[in-house]
């Protein structure tokens, strides 16, 4: 029996229309749909984190954290939404099924399950940091060919910026120093945060 063919990954699926958006070379156009296939992936990403932490999230502050999630989840959903529908105005197929997220993304799956308020947002500061390090590494990319786009990542760096805030503001001492300001990995800045969050500076 020969051997199986490896199946495609979904990016290798992907079919390019043979236009872009006028005043954008062709090259360059699709060069920009697929800087934004790995912004869609993140952003689908983080919906389902969002809503996967406020399921479970526990503690005295739960109903607070809970109910502050959702706004979160309404607007990433729509930032979704735009990028998948700028890559097809720019002429490429956007691709947002579970498996181009798993095949493609750079990062490693959200590591909490059940866990406490601060224990989620000490690991959401440090999703919430990935994701907006690379959106600006991605608008520095776009803004050298196509300002609109870049204007749109710009548009939803701000309101992710503003999410980081509300989570900090829970993580934040009463000096004004993050609870989990040394931490460089989910586990350890939920860890930081259960010890720290709320504590005087």
């Amino acid at each position: 029996m020969p051997p199986k063919t490896p199946p495609k990954t979904p990016q290798s699926d992907r079919s390019a229309g043979s236009y872009t958006v006028p005043g954008v070379d062709l090259e360059d156009g699709h060069k920009v749909a697929t800087i934004l296939q790995d912004r869609l992936n993140a952003l689908n990403d983080l919906a389902l984190t969002l809503k996967h932490v406020h399921w479970n999230v526990t503690g005295p502050h739960f109903i607070a954290v809970h109910e502050m999630i959702d706004p979160h989840v309404v607007d990433v959903r729509a930032m979704v939404d735009e990028t998948a529908e700028r890559m097809a105005t720019l002429g490429v197929p956007p691709l947002g099924t579970p498996g181009e997220i798993v095949a493609n993304r750079s990062w490693d799956d959200y590591s909490l399950a059940r866990a406490s308020t601060d224990e989620h947002l000490g690991a959401l500061d440090v999703v919430y940091d990935g994701l907006i390090a690379d959106h600006r590494d991605a608008q520095d990319e776009i803004g050298e060919i196509d300002a609109v786009t870049e204007d749109m990542v710009i548009g939803q760096i701000s309101k992710l910026e503003l999410f980081q805030w509300f989570v900090r503001a829970h993580l934040e001492t009463t000096g004004g120093e993050l609870a989990t300001a040394d931490s460089d990995t989910e586990a350890d800045a939920a860890e930081q945060a259960s010890i720290n969050a709320g504590h005087s500076g």
